[in-house]
């Protein structure tokens, strides 16, 4: 097959159609898969991107060849695949590449029960039996079936959060021609259960993987303009974006103002340790402040965890934590199989605001307490030679609380502030986080770092 090390990321598979993954190639990788998680049966879903049937379908025969039975779900989000190999106790992959632009695909796997695969956790080695060939197998295939497991899903989440009883809610919602446009309607509308109090609007739900009206990115704050004009325009209690394969969920208030995920992680903590007072939260190390603070004003145990959903998952099952978040909008619930899913996060939100007379601005006023620059890309020559030149910098210095490398560069000040600097994996890039007890300081400290990162 030859080097797939182009395509093969930390946590997942990321190629360009047809140039480095084609159904050759996800053939080869299903072989591999089969071989690697070592069970009789697996499930295969796949988003709205044109390639996504194809692919799907080859890694399916790939897989079958081995003599594993495959369970095709169909289109779905990333979340419905977690569902899917929770559920049915089977290994799962989904082919999508979330947020990246249309000519892109990939592959999340995952093992039985939404165990995470990552490079160090079975990726390395399905890479490499991809390349060379998975041993022969004269054995009789396996069996591919097509089951469709939307209203499983959808009847599930509703299960773990009741919205039955709030008070109507108008939600907009940014699908971004993503698969939010299908479970969406599925979960939160009355299509397949019975109708809650919420009147959807939709936008740009239509399953479309060229997207033709923005990037479904919502990270990118251009990409929810449109969010942002409807939710005004309609007088809506709160804006809803999900992004390509709808596992991440971003917020925004009734006045059309973005709500950290910070915030919301917050938020859905809080909720969750009322339900399970003292349990365990993670959240990873660019989240606010804010949360640990919240967490263990709560009576809660926050954990500080590296950036990555291999970690927070990990780290989760290690401790036995109810909920996990992180900055980029990924929430891990444990009642979830451990996995992220942005629709129940959706739909503790919705909850809150539910049972509430408040705005959702003013519900959330109170898990934003410090001034955030978000994160900040610099293409530099050499990344850890600029990091050393930060840490040098800082190290030692007065007013300086404490330096450490979980992830990248951190450094803590007594006031309060901090920032972490970490290196991509993938691009000549190292990321800035900021965050102070006040925007005056907080970008005095980001200017100050990204001078020297800039050099």
């Amino acid at each position: 097959m030859g080097d797939l090390g182009q395509i093969f990321k930390a946590y997942d598979i990321r190629g360009v159609i047809p140039d480095t993954l084609d159904a050759s190639v996800a053939r080869a990788i299903g072989a591999a898969f089969a071989h690697v998680v070592d069970g009789g049966e697996i499930v295969v879903a796949h988003d709205m991107r044109p390639s996504s049937p194809e692919l799907a379908a080859a890694f399916a025969e790939g897989a079958s060849g081995q003599g594993v039975n495959v369970v095709m779900a169909g289109l779905g989000s990333t979340d419905l695949l977690y569902f899917a190999s929770g559920k049915l106790g089977v290994p799962g992959a989904m082919f999508t590449a979330s947020h990246n632009p249309a000519q892109y695909n990939g592959i999340k796997m995952c093992r039985a029960g939404a165990a995470p695969i990552s490079a160090d956790t079975g990726l390395s080695e399905i890479r490499a039996l991809a390349e060379k060939g998975v041993p022969a197998y004269d054995g009789p295939p396996g069996t591919v079936t097509e089951r469709d497991l939307l209203a499983d899903y959808a009847a599930h989440l509703r299960s773990l959060v009741d919205l039955s009883g709030i008070r109507r809610l108008k939600v907009v919602v940014d699908a971004g021609n993503g698969m939010g446009g299908y479970t969406v309607p599925a979960v939160l509308g009355g299509g397949l259960l019975d109708a809650l109090p919420l009147e959807i609007v939709p936008l740009y739900f239509e399953l479309d993987g060229t997207f033709p009206n923005h990037p479904a990115n919502p990270m990118d704050a251009e990409n929810i303009v449109d969010l942002q004009a409807k939710v005004r325009e309609t007088g809506a209690d709160i804006g809803l974006a999900f992004d390509g394969d709808a596992d991440r969920c971003f917020v925004v208030d009734e006045r059309g103002e973005p709500v950290s995920p910070s915030a919301i992680t917050a938020l859905v903590a809080v909720q969750e340790l009322a339900k399970e007072p003292g349990a365990t939260v993670i959240h990873n190390l660019i989240t606010s402040s804010a949360v640990a603070e919240i967490v263990r004003e709560r009576g809660g145990v926050p954990v500080r965890t590296r950036v990555g959903h291999s970690y927070i998952k990990a780290t989760m099952a290690e401790t036995g934590a109810i909920f996990g978040g992180e900055h980029s909008a990924h929430y891990y619930f444990r009642d979830f199989w451990k996995a992220d899913t942005g629709m129940l996060a959706a739909m503790y939100v919705l909850r809150v605001l539910g049972n509430d007379a408040r705005s959702l601005s003013g519900i959330t006023a109170e898990y934003a307490r410090y001034a955030a620059s978000g994160e900040i890309n610099s293409e530099v020559a050499d990344q850890a030679e600029r990091a050393a030149a930060v840490e040098a910098a800082f190290a030692g210095r007065e007013g300086v609380a404490s330096v450490d490398h979980l992830d990248g560069l951190t450094v803590t000040l007594a006031t309060g502030g901090w920032f972490n600097l970490r290196a991509s994996n993938t691009e000549p890039l190292l990321r800035l986080n900021v965050e102070a007890p006040d925007a005056e300081a907080m970008a005095e400290l980001r200017d100050e770092v990204l001078a020297i990162v800039r050099a």
